[in-house]
């Protein structure tokens, strides 16, 4: 059984933590207004005060409406603060002491860059990179035997995407995906390896599917020229495959 000091304080901050990473999202297109900007309401701009800032609570107290026009906050600030508190929890039933809190970061990143291309379409290289670096870093602290294999993954990471893209381009005269998704595939080869690099793939291909298939049904209809943002599928294939290894038959 996980020790209970270990994952308290991860589950404590994780709320705090998606309260963030909303504004990140939200904000991602002035970088500068993440740390300056102050907490206001998206329909009034009034400012909101500390006590309007405590995650969900606030949110379930306020009934979802802004304390100063009564407008409709909406799901999005507690559906990422409770999303972080389930990655924290997810982590600790796997990991303790310095690998929880890095797959703590990890799964937050990730958390980011998939409300951030779900939101937008966007995959933000201040988050992507730093998470390339960060992979490298924890293979070196935690396993250095498998540094190559994760510097191995993220080149062949950006290598395959940036392959299929080229590929894509040359059959259908088109972007049919960003680079975006070729440094989120970096990154994620930086943290599960060459090795699970298949895994995360076959995953996000399924889900994506899924997905557009699932649209595809609600809408009626059914397109290849339809925008599918796979960046979310990979942070979905990655954060499994980080958890649980890669794939194996048997």
């Amino acid at each position: 059984m996980t020790d209970f000091s270990s994952w308290i304080w991860p589950a404590l901050l994780a709320p705090f933590i998606g309260s963030f990473l909303g504004v990140i999202v939200i904000r991602m297109e002035s970088p500068r207004g993440i740390l300056l900007g102050r907490s206001a309401c998206a329909s009034c701009g009034a400012r909101l005060e500390p006590r309007d800032l405590i995650p969900v609570v606030s949110w379930l107290l306020l009934r979802g409406r802004c304390r100063s026009c009564g407008q409709r906050i909406g799901l999005f600030h507690p559906a990422m603060e409770l999303a972080a508190l389930g990655i924290a929890l997810w982590s600790a039933s796997l990991f303790a002491g310095a690998l929880l809190w890095a797959s703590c970061l990890f799964g937050w990143t990730l958390l980011a860059l998939a409300a951030a291309d779900l939101k937008y379409y966007l995959l933000p290289d201040f988050l992507t990179f730093p998470l390339i670096a960060a992979g490298l870093l924890v293979a070196w602290l935690f396993g250095p035997q498998m540094l190559m294999s994760n510097a191995i993954g993220a080149t062949a990471g950006y290598g395959f995407a940036v392959l299929l893209r080229y590929l894509y381009w040359k059959v259908r005269g088109r972007e049919g995906m960003g680079l975006g998704d070729a440094k989120l595939l970096a990154a994620s080869g930086a943290w599960v390896s060459w090795i699970g690099l298949p895994s995360v793939i076959l995953l996000s291909a399924l889900v994506g599917l899924a997905f557009a298939l699932l649209r595809s049904r609600r809408d009626g209809s059914f397109s290849f020229s339809n925008r599918v943002p796979f960046g979310a599928f990979l942070c979905w294939g990655t954060w499994v495959v980080w958890l649980y290894g890669p794939l194996v038959a048997g």
